[in-house]
C-alpha cells in the first residue's frame, strides 16, 4: 500500500516532485508509525465490516481502526467479537485486497490473546490493538496481554496505547502519570507503534466540548495535556514515540459537498478560493486548523471518525517542496558541522543543528507521503485525493 496509490500512476507523477513510498504491514515499525496517517475508526458491530475495510482502503484509508470499546453498547461485546472473527475471515479469502493496516480496540487485557486465537489463521491480516485508557497500573496487563498473543500466533503485533485518563488531565497527578506511562511503553518500545490522544476524554472530564470552529487547542485545559504529552514521551532524542492527533468530531461535510467544485479542472484560476469558501461553509475549516496545529505541536497523523475526513489529513500530511529542500539541505554530510545558510528558496534561515531533528522528522514524513511539486498545494492533493 501507500499514501495517494488509489489515484492513477500518471497524476501521482504529476502532483509529486518524490511520490510516498509503498509499504506493508511488515515495513519497519519507523516507516508503519509515519505513515498512519488519517486513522478511521470503525465499530466492530457493522454487519458488512469486511465490505467497508475495502472500500475505504479503495478510497486512500491506510490504517483502521475495529473498535469493542466506547463506539458500541456494553451489551453488545459478545456479539461484536464474534462479527469480527467472522469478516476477518471473509476478508483473508480475498487474495487479492489491498487492506490497511487492521488494529483491533479492546476493553480488557484478556481480549487480546483471546482475539488473536480465535482469528486463526485470519490474525495474519492483524498489526495490533488499541489500549484505552493506557496508565502503568492498567497498561501493564495489556501489553503482557499482547506478547501472550504474540508467541502464541507468531505474528508480529503492535499496541497503540490510548492516553485519556483522569490521572493524565488533573494536574496534580499529571507528572506521576507520565511518568509512569514512560516507564511502561519504555519497556515494550519495539511493539508500541504510535500513541494515541483521547481528547474528548479530557473534555468529558470538565463537561466541555469544542465547537466546529474551535480546535483541540483552544480549549486550554486540553491544550495543556498535549504539551505536556510531547514534552514526556515525543520527544526527538530518541527517547520519544510518534504521538497521533485527537479524534474531529464534527463530519457533517460529506466528500459530495466538494466533487461539483474540484470535477471540471481543479487546478484553474478560482478554484482555490472556491474550494476554500466551500471548506468555510460546511465547516471543515476548524479540522484544517487543527490538523495544522496538530503538526506544528509535534502530532503526526489523526484519529478519524468519518472518511469525509482522510483525504484532508493526508493531503497536509505531504511534505511541501520547499520543506524537502530545506530538510536536505540542512542533512547534507558536508554540514555535520554546523553553521546557518540561508534556504533555497531564499526567505529564511537554516540553522544546521537546531534544525537538524526537524529536518530528520521531515524526512520521514516524505518517505511516507511524498513530497509535493514545486507548484503543487493543498487544493490540487484534496482534489486528487476525493477522485481518486
Amino acid at each position: 500500500m501507500r499514501h495517494f496509490g488509489h489515484i492513477a500512476p500518471e497524476q501521482r507523477r504529476h502532483l509529486f516532485h518524490r511520490e510516498p513510498a509503498e509499504f506493508t504491514a511488515d515495513s519497519p515499525a519507523r516507516l508503519l508509525s509515519a505513515a498512519l496517517g488519517a486513522t478511521l475508526y470503525s465499530p466492530a458491530t457493522r454487519p458488512r465490516l469486511a465490505e467497508d475495510v475495502v472500500k475505504q482502503a479503495a478510497r486512500g484509508v491506510v490504517s483502521m481502526v475495529l473498535c469493542l470499546e466506547d463506539s458500541i453498547d456494553d451489551a453488545e461485546v459478545v456479539d461484536a467479537e464474534a462479527n469480527l472473527v467472522r469478516q476477518f475471515a471473509e476478508l483473508a479469502a480475498l487474495d487479492e485486497a489491498v487492506l490497511p493496516l487492521l488494529f483491533i480496540r479492546v476493553r480488557a487485557p484478556g481480549q487480546i490473546p483471546d482475539l488473536a486465537r480465535r482469528l486463526g489463521p485470519a490474525v495474519r491480516l492483524l498489526s495490533g490493538f488499541v489500549l484505552p485508557k493506557f496508565t502503568e497500573e492498567r497498561g501493564i496487563p495489556f501489553l503482557e496481554g499482547l506478547s501472550e498473543a504474540e508467541a502464541a500466533s507468531g505474528r508480529r503485533l503492535f499496541a497503540m496505547p490510548v492516553l485519556e485518563s483522569p490521572e493524565l488531565l488533573h494536574l496534580e497527578t499529571r507528572a506521576a502519570a507520565l511518568d509512569g506511562i514512560f516507564r511502561t511503553v519504555d519497556k515494550y518500545r519495539d511493539r508500541v507503534l504510535a500513541l494515541r490522544l483521547g481528547v474528548t476524554d479530557f473534555c468529558s472530564a470538565y463537561g466541555l466540548r469544542r465547537a466546529p470552529d474551535m480546535t483541540a487547542y483552544d480549549v486550554q485545559v486540553v491544550a495543556s495535556v498535549i504539551a505536556d504529552v510531547v514534552n514526556v514521551l515525543g520527544r526527538s532524542d530518541g527517547t520519544g514515540f510518534t504521538v497521533t492527533g485527537p479524534v474531529w468530531e464534527y463530519f457533517r461535510v460529506q466528500e459530495r459537498m466538494f466533487k461539483p467544485l474540484l470535477r471540471q479542472s481543479p487546478f484553474q484560476e478560482g478554484r482555490a478560493v472556491e474550494l476554500r469558501q466551500a471548506l468555510l461553509e460546511h465547516r471543515m475549516d476548524g479540522l484544517l486548523r487543527e490538523i495544522s496545529l496538530d503538526q506544528a505541536n509535534g502530532l503526526l497523523g489523526k484519529t478519524c471518525i468519518h472518511p469525509s475526513h482522510v483525504t484532508p489529513v493526508h493531503a497536509l500530511s505531504v511534505v511541501s517542496h520547499e520543506e524537502y529542500c530545506d530538510a536536505q539541505d540542512i542533512l547534507r554530510p558536508e554540514r555535520g558541522g554546523g553553521g546557518v545558510l540561508r534556504s533555497a528558496y531564499t526567505n529564511k534561515m537554516n540553522e544546521v543543528k537546531p534544525h537538524r531533528a526537524w529536518a530528520e522528522r521531515t524526512l520521514l514524513r516524505a518517505e511516507a507521503f511524498g513530497v509535493a511539486g514545486e507548484d503543487v498545494g493543498f487544493v490540487e492533493l484534496l482534489a486528487a485525493g476525493l477522485h481518486g
